[in-house]
């Protein structure tokens, strides 16, 4: 039995579309699967390129500084040795001198010659005491002392040494004096005077002579 134009048609068409269903259902499964099985490139990120910098790059060296040194400073030189007495010589001389000074301007209208100069009998020498007895009793100014009811004290400072041998020394000290009399308002008066200390190994260090600074001991 002979088909129609029409049905031949027809026929046609279905063919078409059935032939275009299996290729689509054919190619479609190929592809999805030929795109999976293909491993993606890797991309190195950042990161990754940070780290492996880090790890092949040497390690930069810090740069470090020697510590300082300070050189060894020799002890101090010892003035003593250039001097003809020791420290100790210079205390007690000087101790002795301040005594003197406390000594020297203290007296009262009321005390004798030998009373004043037995204050400083362990300061002085046997030949300075007596020579100060006897300016002390002099007429003159025993005279003014008592008219005027004379009490002073007095105290003194060393300023500096004048000169030095072996066995003596002559500081130039300040001696101030306080005067108070009857009559008049009390009066102080500094003056600086050279005093020379002696040694002796029986009396150690006394004064043997006081000049006024400018008068002589030089």
């Amino acid at each position: 039995m002979e088909m129609s134009t029409g049905q031949q048609r027809l026929l046609f068409a279905v063919v078409v579309l059935l032939l275009a269903g299996l290729g689509i259902y054919l190619l479609g499964p190929l592809k999805h699967h030929g795109a999976a099985a293909a491993p993606p490139t890797p991309t190195p990120s950042a990161s990754g390129a940070v780290a492996a910098a880090a790890t092949t790059s040497p390690a930069t060296a810090q740069p470090t500084t020697a510590p300082a040194t300070t050189p060894d400073v020799p002890g101090g030189a010892d003035i003593y040795q250039w001097l003809p007495f020791t420290q100790q010589d210079l205390t007690q001389a000087s101790q002795t001198t301040i005594a003197f000074a406390a000594d020297y301007e203290t007296y009262s209208y009321t005390e004798t010659a030998a009373a004043y100069g037995e204050k400083m009998a362990s300061l002085v020498t046997t030949e300075l005491d007596a020579t100060l007895e006897n300016g002390y009793a002099a007429p003159d100014l025993a005279a003014q002392r008592s008219a005027q009811k004379q009490v002073s004290t007095s105290s003194g400072e060393i300023a500096s040494i004048r000169a030095f041998g072996a066995g003596s020394i002559t500081f130039l000290v300040n001696i101030t004096q306080q005067i108070t009399v009857s009559k008049g308002s009390p009066a102080s008066t500094t003056q600086q005077y050279a005093v020379t200390t002696v040694f002796s190994a029986t009396d150690g260090w006394q004064v043997n002579d006081i000049e006024l600074a400018n008068a002589g001991n030089s």
